[in-house]
C-alpha cells in the first residue's frame, strides 16, 4: 500500500506537519493486513506529482492512497492519471478531508476506484481485504463510494464505520516519515525550526460551527492520560524530543481527563514542553485546567473567538462565550503562555458594527497575537451550503486552488469589497500598534530573536491586503510567516 499526502507548501502557505491521517492509518493496516506501506507527503518534499507516482512504481504498489486537501485537489486528476499509466492494475483510492466534504464529486474529478469520506482506518482495511481476495465489489462497505464493473459510480448507505475505542489504535508510523526533516519546516505553532513531534489524542467535534466539515463526526472520542503519556514517552525515547504539538480538534471538552493527564505526567516525573496551536475551547479553560496545563509544559496555545457578535456567535453555531474566552486569555498571558487569537471577518449577513466589534473586541484583548481570516465556504460545510443557495454567483468566482485560508479573497457581506477588506487590513494595523502588546509578546514569545522575520508580511498585509495568491509564489527555500499565518487546518477546523 502506497500512501501520499498530496499538496504544496508555499509561501503565503509555509506550514508542514506530519500528515498524521496518513501515519495512523498506515500503522493500522500494516497490523491488521500485515501490510508494509510507504508513505510520501508532497506538501513537505514539494515533489511533482510524477515524482511521486515514479516511488510507487518503484515500490510495486497493488494499492495507491492520496489524501488530500480542498486547497490541494486540483493535483489530484494529474496524480491519478499518472498513477494509472504507471501501474495500470493498481486500485486507486482517495480519503482525507477532500474526500469527507466533495464524497462523490471527487470521483468526477478524478478517476479514482474508491472515495474512503470520513475516518479511514476501518472502512480502507475491508477495502483491501476485498481488493485482494480479487473482488471488486465494494458495496457491502457502508459509506464508501466506488466504481462498479460497468463503471457506475455507487454511493454506499450509512456513515463510514468509526473506531470508538482510539486506545486500540496503533501509534501512528513514525517510523515510515523522516521526522527531523519537519523539524527544519515551519510546523502549524508559531515556533521556528525546533525539534517536536505532532500528537492527535481524541477525534471528534460536537459543536455545530457553519465553516466546519467535521471530518471525523460530531461524537468526540478520546485517548486515556496513559495512552498519550505512553506515545509521548516512545516518541521522546526513539527522537529524543521533549516538544509536542497536539493537533485535535477539541483537547479539552472533558476537563477532567486534561487535569489526569497533567497529574499522570507529574507522577512520573515527565515535563515536556506542549504546544496547541488550535483545538482548544476557550470557554472550557478554567483556572484548574490552565494551571494543570501549565504546570505540565504548555507553553503556546490558540483560541478561536471567530466572530464578537452575540448574533452571528448563534448564526454559526459557534456559541462561543466571549467574556470566558476573555479570561482564559488573562489567565494564560499572566502564566506566560504565548497567546493567539483566531478571528474570522466577513460572515454572511454581517454588519459593519459587528465587524467594528469583533476588532475592538480583540485589540482590546490580552492575546500576543492575533490572526483575522476571511469567512470561507468550503466544500461540504452548512456555510457553503448557504452561501450555495442565497448568493451563488459568489461561489461562482472562488477558486480554493493551492490556497491558504489567510489568501482567501471573498467577501459573503452585502458590503462591499473594499469595506470587508478595508476592516481586515485595519484590523492588523490596530492590533499590533499597541507598544503594550508588542513588548508582552518579545517577553513571552519561545523565540523572541526571531520575531524581526514577521515584519515584512505583516505590514504588507495591514497596508496593501493579502498576499497574492499561493500559485504565484511557490517555494523556493523558505519563508517565515507573518504572524497571521499561526493557522487552523484548511478545513476550518476551530472548536
Amino acid at each position: 500500500m502506497f500512501l501520499a499526502n498530496i499538496g504544496y507548501h508555499t509561501r503565503v502557505f509555509p506550514l508542514v506537519t506530519p500528515p498524521m491521517g496518513v501515519m495512523s492509518l498506515a500503522a493500522y493496516l500494516r497490523r491488521e493486513l500485515s501490510a508494509e506501506p510507504m508513505i510520501v507527503n508532497q506538501r513537505l518534499e514539494n515533489c511533482p506529482p510524477a515524482e511521486i507516482v515514479r516511488r510507487a512504481a518503484a515500490f510495486g504498489a497493488d494499492a495507491v492512497g492520496f489524501s488530500l486537501l480542498t486547497t490541494a485537489s486540483y493535483l489530484l486528476p494529474e496524480a491519478v492519471r499518472l498513477t494509472r499509466a504507471a501501474l495500470p492494475n493498481a486500485l486507486i483510492l482517495a480519503g482525507g478531508p477532500h474526500a469527507s466534504s466533495a464524497k462523490e464529486a471527487v470521483m468526477a474529478e478524478a478517476d479514482v476506484d474508491v472515495v474512503v469520506p470520513g475516518e479511514g482506518e476501518l472502512a480502507t482495511k475491508t477495502v483491501l481485504q476485498a481488493w485482494r481476495e480479487g473482488g471488486r465489489d465494494f458495496g457491502g462497505i457502508p459509506g464508501v463510494i466506488w466504481r462498479d464493473a460497468n463503471g457506475e459510480v455507487v454511493v454506499n448507505p450509512g456513515p463510514v464505520e468509526q473506531v470508538e475505542d482510539l486506545d486500540a489504535l496503533p501509534m501512528p508510523a513514525y517510523d515510515l516519515i523522516d521526522l527531523p526533516a519537519y523539524w527544519r519546516a515551519q510546523s502549524i505553532a508559531p515556533v521556528f525550526r525546533r525539534r517536536y513531534a505532532s500528537l492527535n489524542s481524541s477525534r471528534g467535534c460536537p459543536y455545530g460551527c457553519i465553516w466546519c466539515h467535521k471530518t471525523f463526526g460530531r461524537s468526540i472520542r478520546v485517548n486515556s492520560p496513559e495512552r498519550i503519556l505512553e506515545e509521548m514517552s516512545h516518541l521522546s525515547k526513539t527522537y529524543g524530543i521533549n516538544d509536542f504539538e497536539f493537533l485535535d480538534d477539541n483537547f479539552n471538552f472533558y476537563p477532567r481527563r486534561v487535569t489526569d493527564f497533567c497529574d499522570l505526567a507529574a507522577r512520573c516525573g515527565f515535563r515536556p514542553r506542549m504546544a496547541f496551536p488550535y483545538g482548544i475551547r476557550a470557554d472550557l479553560l478554567d483556572d484548574a485546567v490552565i494551571d494543570a496545563l501549565v504546570g505540565a509544559g504548555m507553553y503556546q496555545c490558540s483560541v478561536a473567538m471567530d466572530t464578537a457578535s452575540p448574533r452571528l456567535q448563534k448564526y454559526t453555531g459557534k456559541n462561543m462565550r466571549v467574556e470566558m474566552l476573555m479570561a482564559a486569555g488573562e489567565r494564560m498571558t499572566a502564566r506566560r503562555v504565548y497567546s493567539n487569537l483566531f478571528c474570522m471577518l466577513g460572515f454572511p449577513t454581517e454588519t459593519e458594527e459587528e465587524l467594528r466589534l469583533t476588532i475592538s473586541t480583540a485589540c482590546a484583548s490580552p492575546f500576543h497575537t492575533a490572526s483575522f481570516y476571511t469567512v470561507t465556504p468550503f466544500p461540504g460545510t452548512a456555510l457553503h451550503d448557504i452561501v450555495k443557495r442565497e448568493h451563488p454567483e459568489k461561489l461562482a468566482r472562488l477558486r480554493y486552488d493551492n490556497m491558504d485560508i489567510s489568501g482567501m479573497r471573498v467577501n459573503l457581506t452585502d458590503l462591499p469589497d473594499e469595506t470587508l477588506f478595508h476592516y481586515q487590513r485595519r484590523a492588523l494595523r490596530q492590533f499590533y500598534a499597541n507598544p503594550r502588546r508588542l513588548a508582552r509578546l518579545a517577553r513571552s514569545h519561545p523565540q523572541p530573536w526571531l520575531l524581526p522575520a514577521f515584519l515584512p508580511i505583516l505590514l504588507y498585509r495591514a497596508t496593501k491586503g493579502l498576499l497574492p495568491s499561493a500559485a504565484a509564489c511557490p517555494d523556493t527555500g523558505g519563508c517565515a510567516p507573518a504572524a497571521d499565518t499561526a493557522a487552523p487546518p484548511p478545513s476550518g477546523k476551530t472548536p
